[in-house]
């Protein structure tokens, strides 16, 4: 609309909220070219601004003066203009193709597709209106035939591609609702089911409203449906509700979410009875690598065990999730299995490198950036973060690779459209720009520093407290380690600030020591030595072996300093210990030529020592 006409409605609009109570209809009368489908969507977004700025009496008067004059339209079409009489033919006409043509999705789709303007917030008022009015005057077999046809159109709407995804899951909720009452009384309780499961269907699509809300709306829509839907009298409908009623639980808000996760998991494994490979293998293939991000995300049961039960689940969808047969899939199925074996904790760790690395590469063989640039994008970084950690192959080179593939995903995940994606990205291009071999050093730490502080852009305090706290640990390290000791103590004893307030054990554990280590190079050595035991028995309650291989190793370095030599070889005899198991050899090495000054005495060079050694 033009600003001269919405000036007119907003003009009305005012007139209708200031009058004296009983002439509202003598000025909309007077009024009557303004009488349209525009005036109605303005009206109700003053009436949600007004609820927003607190003038709830107004904004709840608006939307009650709003419903009257919809009603009126629908009883008196000669009250609108044109464009709105056309709402309400668009909608006849398009329940009568719905109707004649069996629901032929080629006979109403181009209908949709020529009126895409009027599938808006008026066609779901009209809609609503109209077919109540209609439905409740109906005889009872008319008004089964009529809710069908609504029904039929409202399937149509959700799986409608074309216009504003948001206004057609809100038609389509509408449309489910409208006839609600109507299959509620008939005496086919299987009908009402379907309509259950359709409704539950648009609420998980849904684009409006609260997210939170329209999961719990899904969930009751599934649940109802499937109080009817047995498994003895209709398998394949109570396996398809078990199979949605899983997604739902998998992505809900409210709730534990631990428990949402074992809910979903029992919820596919049920509709898995049914969906069996033989004789439903796309459907088994689609309940398995659901099952695969379930297992994945599960936070009951051993860590382990269920990364192994994600990876089989992924390689079973995989047997019918062929590239040549469903390459859009395929490609998601092996990114996820990708992402499996980054945080596998079984089998040898630079395998389950290789294997997320061949998985990743082999999505992006179909995942391409101008076919599916978000996926592309997000496999970039999938890809970037595994070659950021990998340990076969040239060291330089896999930070190298690591870089590039970060910097493409950023091609697509920009600060503007994706805010908290790009600040991810953003975090892991500075982690792998501080170990960058190659090139400048001074250039790599500036670079580092420079994408932490992207990401802290986005990280406020505020809004993100914890992982502004990873960002403000990550810059700390830098600047401890280009000798700027003050800042990075500050910044690292900023971020422990926050992880105090958090359950993240490890996080604080690791600033806990970071700050021992900045201690120990400015030489306040009691203060390294507090900090050092305090990290230390954080580390040892968490099992977290790195860490306490970390401490004792700077415990043993400051043992020397001061002269303890016997304490020395003890806390670095434990920690050599930890590392052959861990197989890192540069640290045994490290610690292997301290032993050697040791051996000859050179204590004096010794206690020169600075904690060298970083635990990342």
């Amino acid at each position: 609309m033009d600003e001269e006409r919405l000036q007119a409605y907003l003009n009305l609009i005012q007139q209708l909220l200031t009058c004296p109570s009983g002439e509202e209809i003598q000025i909309i009368e007077s009024n009557r070219e303004l009488v349209d489908a525009e005036l109605l969507q303005v009206m109700a977004q003053e009436a949600e601004k007004l609820a927003a700025d607190g003038n709830q009496n107004a904004a709840e008067f608006l939307g009650s003066l709003r419903s009257d004059l919809l009603e009126r339209i629908s009883e008196s079409p000669t009250l609108v203009n044109a464009s709105d009489q056309d709402y309400l033919e668009f909608f006849k006409e398009v329940l009568l193709a719905t109707s004649e043509s069996n629901s032929d999705p080629k006979v109403v789709y181009p209908l949709l597709e020529a009126n895409l303007d009027k599938l808006d917030h008026n066609f779901i008022d009209i809609l609503q209106t109209w077919a109540s009015s209609k439905l409740s005057e109906a005889e009872p077999k008319i008004a089964k035939i009529m809710a069908t046809v609504i029904g039929e159109f409202s399937n149509f709407i959700s799986d409608f591609t074309l216009g504003k995804k948001a206004n057609n899951m809100e038609i389509a909720i509408a449309g489910y609702e409208t006839i609600l009452t109507v299959f509620t009384n008939q005496s086919k309780p299987e009908n009402l089911a379907n309509l259950h499961h359709n409704l539950g269907i648009a609420y998980i699509n849904r684009i409006n409203g609260d997210k939170a809300d329209n999961l719990e709306l899904a969930i009751e829509a599934y649940q109802l449906a499937l109080s009817v839907w047995t498994k003895p009298d209709f398998p394949e409908n109570w396996a398809i509700t078990q199979y949605n009623l899983g997604i739902a639980y998998r992505n809900r808000i409210n709730g534990d979410k631990a428990d949402n996760l074992e809910l979903a998991i029992e919820a596919y494994q049920l509709a898995l009875s049914v969906r069996t490979k033989p004789d439903f293998p796309e459907d088994w293939a689609n309940t398995q690598y659901n099952l695969g991000i379930a297992y994945s995300n599960r936070i009951n049961g051993d860590k382990a065990d269920n990364l192994e039960l994600a990876i089989e689940a992924y390689q079973l969808a995989l047997s019918v999730r062929t590239k040549p047969d469903f390459p859009e899939n395929w490609a998601n199925t092996q990114n996820n299995l990708g992402i499996a074996y980054i945080y596998r904790i079984r089998g040898d760790k630079a395998d389950n490198l290789e294997h997320a690395i061949e998985a990743y590469q082999l999505a992006l063989s179909v995942l391409t950036k101008p076919d599916f640039p978000e996926n592309w994008a997000n496999t970039q970084y999938n890809l970037g973060y595994a070659y950021g950690n990998r340990i076969r192959g040239n060291r330089p080179d896999n930070l190298e690779l690591a870089i590039e593939a970060f910097q493409l995903a950023l091609e697509v995940i920009t600060k503007q459209d994706f805010p908290e994606d790009w600040a991810i990205v953003q975090n892991n291009l500075g982690n792998v720009y501080s170990k960058r071999i190659l090139g400048n050093s001074a250039e790599n730490l500036k670079n580092a520093i420079a994408s932490y502080q992207n990401a802290s852009e986005i990280y406020t305090r505020e809004a993100f407290p914890e992982d502004w706290a990873d960002v403000q640990t990550n810059i700390g390290k830098l600047l401890v380690q280009r000798g700027s000791w003050y800042d990075g103590l500050s910044r690292l004893e900023q971020s422990l600030a926050i992880y105090r307030q958090t359950e993240n054990l490890e996080a604080r554990a690791d600033a806990i020591y970071h700050i021992a280590r900045t201690h120990h190079l400015m030489m306040n050595l009691d203060k390294a030595r507090i900090h050092y035991r305090d990290a230390l028995r954080i580390y040892d309650y968490i099992k977290n072996q790195e860490g306490i291989a970390a401490c004792k190793t700077g415990l043993g370095r400051l043992m020397i300093s001061l002269g303890f030599i016997d304490d020395a070889r003890q806390e670095l005899t434990q920690a050599c210990d930890i590392y052959h198991k861990l197989k890192d050899n540069q640290k045994i090495d490290n610690i292997q030529e301290i032993f050697q000054l040791l051996a000859k005495s050179k204590i004096n060079k010794l206690k020169k020592l600075n904690p060298s050694h970083s635990h990342e």
